[in-house]
């Protein structure tokens, strides 16, 4: 039995983060939390003029993860194990690579006042894959607004989620290289999986299949 309270899965865009956030969650018999980017009105804008929608896009996605995390820290709430596709600090990464100067100012401002509001993980795990694989899953699943996202754009998130985790110590962490797993479709790769997030001791581990 996972001994972890509340898990997160994170990574860049087609890193398989959801996906494996659900399949975490009906396995342990966690809540599951999802980031709903289909409510933010802005964030198809944003993918056909990134430079245009980017801080109303970023202003949105701030409150919403803010307000879903802001329950995991309330007593008598989420008692049960909870599992989330998102961390907060995943927010300033984005607004990083897509807001100017003064707009990352301001934005960094609001971020400092609203971050306390939120529950830091048990365990955070990291999905990495390269620019290639990430670029090839997104384009299979064909989410319409997800057509305008460039090589170049999630090369920049993508080492931006690297060098932000290089330095991370605020919770244990798991670093998964899922370049060759199919969490959905192989069955012995979610078990090894699992089997390495039980057997996690704190601290900064790795996962790696061939």
């Amino acid at each position: 039995m996972i001994r972890f309270h509340y898990v997160v899965v994170e990574g860049p865009i087609g890193c398989g983060k959801t996906t494996l956030a659900r399949l975490l969650a009906e396995r342990f018999g966690a809540e599951l939390m999802l980031e709903d980017s289909d409510a933010n009105p802005f964030l198809p804008q944003f993918y056909r003029d990134m430079r245009r929608h980017a801080l109303a896009t970023q202003m949105f996605f701030l409150f919403q993860r803010v307000n879903q995390l802001a329950a995991v820290k309330q007593p008598g709430l989420f008692q049960s194990r909870t599992v989330a596709d998102f961390m907060l600090a995943k927010d300033p990464l984005f607004a990083r690579l897509t807001l100017d100067d003064d707009e990352y100012s301001l934005y960094a401002q609001l971020y400092q006042h609203l971050k306390p509001q939120a529950a830091a993980p048990d365990l955070v795990i990291h999905l990495q894959a390269p620019v290639e694989t990430l670029m090839t899953r997104i384009q299979r699943r064909g989410i319409p607004m997800e057509r305008g996202i460039s090589e170049d754009y999630l090369a920049r998130l993508s080492d931006a989620y690297t060098r932000y985790f290089y330095d991370y110590s605020e919770s244990p962490l798991l670093i998964v290289n899922s370049a060759n797993l199919n969490f959905a479709e192989n069955a012995a790769h979610l078990d090894m999986l699992v089997d390495r997030v039980q057997a996690q001791k704190g601290g900064r581990e790795f996962f790696n299949l061939g």
